[in-house]
């Protein structure tokens, strides 16, 4: 018996494919070394234009894995922490 749901795994797929993006990836790992950072700071930082950055935030924050606050007039992300340990956690219970 499967310790997780198959919709669960499903799910763990989904925000891994979304993971799978080099340029993903980056702004995951930009993240977890300052805590909160503006799409201005993330293009600037990864020297891409601020409108990809921004649909990569998208795709991160649809899946769950990065939130954004306001502050102002600008949105502050962040990774979403409680997720991604909760995806660390069901990828640990799958092996």
């Amino acid at each position: 018996m499967l310790a997780i749901s198959k919709e669960r795994f499903e799910e763990v797929a989904d925000q891994l494919r979304v993971l799978s993006h080099p340029t993903r990836l980056q702004i995951m790992s930009l993240l977890f070394q300052n805590e909160k950072m503006n799409v201005s700071t993330i293009h600037a930082t990864l020297d891409i234009p601020q409108s990809t950055a921004s649909q990569h935030i998208s795709k991160l924050k649809s899946a769950g894995l990065v939130q954004g606050t306001r502050d102002g007039l600008e949105i502050l992300y962040e990774v979403n922490k409680e997720n991604v340990q909760e995806l660390k956690q069901a990828i640990q219970k799958a092996s």
